[in-house]
C-alpha cells in the first residue's frame, strides 16, 4: 500500500451517467441489504458459541484481516487526512457501534424484535444525508418512506408483541449511529472507491478488535459449534465485509437517500430468514406487509430529489 500525498486532495469520483448506472447501482445496494438480512439471524447462531463481547471483537478483527488482504492486493492508497474524521464516523458508526448494541440487544430480543428498529433505518439515513448534503428530497419521496417505514413498524411491532426491554434502548442507539455512519460512507464513497471505504475503516478497528478478541474469550465462556461458527464467519465475511461494499457501492452509484429505501424490505426478509433458520413464528400479515413495502421502494425510487 502507498501513502497519499496529502496536499492533493482527492477529487470526486466520475459517476457512469449511461442507461445502466442506475439499475447497476440499485442491484448492488439490493445485494448489500440481502446479505445485511442475514445479520440478525447468524448474530444469534454466533451468540450460541460465543459471549457478546467476543462475538462483536472477533467479527470485526476477521473481517478487517479479509479488508486489509483485498486493500493490499488492490495497492490501495492510504486514505487523506482530510477524510479520516469521515473514517472515523464509518468506523465508530457501522463497524462498531451498530454490531455492539445489536448483539447486546439479541441477548435477549428475537431477530423479529430487532427487525423493528432496522425497519426505521432507511428513513433515519435519509434524514441524516438531508441534513449532511444539504439536499431536501421531494415530498413525494418523504411520503412513500414514511408510509413504508410505517408499514416495517406496525408489522414487526406486531410480531414481538409490542413489548418494550432494555433491548429496545440498545437497537434504537444503533439505529442512529449506523446512519449516521451510513451517510458519511455514502459521502465518502463518492470521492473514493466503496470498497476501500469498507476497508480503510475496518482496518483502523485492528488494535480495537484485536484487543477485544482476547479480551472477550479470556472472559466469556465460549464452544465451538456448526453454527456459532457459520454465524461468525457470516456476519464477519459477508455482512461486514462483502455486504458493506456492495451497499457502498450502490450508494456511490444511486444516492445514500435512495439507497436507503432499499433497505424497507430488509426487516421483512430478516423475518424470513428467522423462520427458516431459527424457527420462529411468521405472522400470516407477511404477505400483505411484503407487497406495501415493495410498493413503497417503487415510489422512492422514482420520486426526484
Amino acid at each position: 500500500m502507498t501513502a497519499q500525498n496529502s496536499a492533493t486532495p482527492l477529487r470526486p469520483i466520475a459517476v457512469a451517467t449511461d442507461d445502466r448506472a442506475a439499475p447497476r447501482g440499485t442491484a448492488l445496494a439490493a445485494l448489500g441489504v440481502l446479505s445485511f438480512s442475514l445479520t440478525f439471524p447468524s448474530t444469534a447462531w454466533g451468540l450460541q458459541s460465543f459471549g457478546p463481547w467476543s462475538m462483536v471483537s472477533l467479527r470485526l478483527l476477521i473481517a478487517a484481516l479479509i479488508a486489509g488482504a483485498f486493500l493490499w492486493r488492490g495497492r490501495a492508497p492510504f486514505p487523506d487526512r482530510s477524510h479520516r474524521a469521515g473514517f472515523a464516523v464509518v468506523a465508530a458508526g457501522v463497524m462498531i457501534g451498530f454490531p455492539v448494541l445489536t448483539t447486546l440487544a439479541l441477548g435477549s430480543a428475537t431477530t423479529s424484535h430487532a427487525a423493528v428498529v432496522v425497519g426505521l433505518l432507511p428513513l433515519t439515513t435519509a434524514a441524516f444525508a438531508a441534513v449532511r448534503t444539504r439536499r431536501r428530497p421531494s415530498r413525494a419521496f418523504w411520503a412513500a418512506a414514511l408510509a413504508g417505514a410505517a408499514v416495517v413498524v406496525a408489522f414487526t411491532v406486531e410480531q414481538s408483541g409490542g413489548s418494550l426491554s432494555r433491548a429496545d434502548l440498545y437497537l434504537f442507539g444503533a439505529l442512529l449511529l449506523c446512519a449516521a455512519g451510513y451517510t458519511e460512507g455514502g459521502r465518502l464513497s463518492a470521492l473514493i472507491p466503496g470498497w476501500q471505504v469498507v476497508g480503510w475503516a475496518l482496518v483502523f478497528c485492528i488494535p480495537l478488535a484485536l484487543a477485544g478478541a482476547v479480551l472477550g474469550l479470556t472472559l466469556e465462556p465460549w464452544h465451538l459449534t456448526v453454527h456459532g461458527v457459520a454465524g461468525l464467519l457470516w456476519v464477519a465475511g459477508a455482512s461486514t465485509f462483502l455486504g458493506l461494499y456492495l451497499w457502498y457501492r450502490g450508494m456511490a452509484a444511486i444516492g445514500v437517500t435512495k439507497a436507503s429505501q432499499l433497505q424497507l424490505a430488509q426487516p421483512l426478509l430478516t423475518l424470513l430468514w428467522s423462520v427458516l433458520l431459527l424457527g420462529e413464528h411468521l405472522s400470516p400479515a407477511a404477505p400483505l406487509a411484503a407487497v406495501g413495502v415493495l410498493v413503497c421502494i417503487a415510489v422512492t425510487q422514482r420520486a426526484r430529489s
